[in-house]
């Protein structure tokens, strides 16, 4: 905490110092150094995601700014994986529209992370819990179009045929519109 305090008013102090970019990734490595357990809470990962977007934004052309965009990737999967966490947790409990915002949450805002195929798994089985065998049909389609060797989709087509269903496509499910965007 001292060292991003004193990290912080040298970049007040001295805004145009030729060691700002060295400062304020200095200060984003504190918080990403901080990354705990994904069921802690999560505010140095937000910290650490803020601050290595500005060193991106503000020095694109640095080292440090080659490394931010690392690091960037490696803070969105701990992301998804406390949302993940949550999720199951919601998701045990029954709580099964809390679970599907969760779990939608991965798949909408963290795409590229390694979360999304259990994530759309989860968001099947949520859906044939909630009554909603359409959506879970065109959900695992999704996870098996972009994921068609993974565990998950094994499961869910498993899920699904155990109730006589198959995946199906949907033009007007929010997976499809979400993946025909990307």
């Amino acid at each position: 905490d001292d060292a991003v305090l004193a990290l912080e008013q040298f970049i007040q102090l001295h805004p145009g110092h030729k060691d700002v970019a060295y400062a304020q990734y200095l200060a984003a490595l504190c918080d990403y150094e901080r990354l705990a357990d994904v069921r802690r809470e999560q505010s140095y990962a937000t910290n650490a995601l803020q601050r290595l977007e500005t060193i991106i934004s503000r020095h694109p052309n640095t080292s440090y700014a080659k490394d931010a965009v690392l690091k960037i990737a490696l803070v969105h999967d701990h992301l998804a994986g406390a949302e993940m966490e949550i999720g199951r947790n919601y998701h045990k409990q029954m709580l099964y529209t809390a679970a599907i915002g969760r779990f939608r949450m991965v798949v909408e805002k963290y795409q590229s992370t390694s979360h999304v195929p259990e994530a759309l798994h989860r968001l099947v089985e949520c859906y044939l819990a909630v009554g909603i065998p359409s959506e879970a049909q065109a959900i695992a389609a999704v996870l098996g179009h972009n994921f068609p060797g993974s565990e998950w989709y094994q499961d869910s087509y498993n899920l699904l045929a155990g109730k006589n269903l198959k995946p199906e496509e949907s033009p007007k499910g929010w997976a499809s519109q979400l993946w025909d965007a990307i």
